[in-house]
């Protein structure tokens, strides 16, 4: 059970113990950064669901160099 759920949701699970791992170092800094680790623990998930998902970069770097091209000529 514990290897079928490693497998399938591998990159969730990294992104949400990354996420409270660097959220708890924030914590010990003081009460009110505990906005900024759910904000952590936010990207970190959704960084790991792109993984499992196969989605790609979170930024697609290539799709806006392209748009940028198309705007102004003179960036080719």
């Amino acid at each position: 059970m514990w290897e079928q759920l490693w497998e399938s949701h591998s990159g969730r699970i990294i992104g949400i113990v990354a996420g409270i791992g660097l959220g708890i170092v924030y914590l010990l800094s003081g009460f009110w950064d505990m906005l900024f680790v759910a904000l952590l623990v936010f990207t970190c998930y959704t960084i790991g669901k792109n993984k499992d998902l196969n989605e790609g970069p979170i930024i697609p770097w290539q799709r806006i160099a392209v748009w940028l091209s198309d705007r102004w000529r003179w960036l080719k």
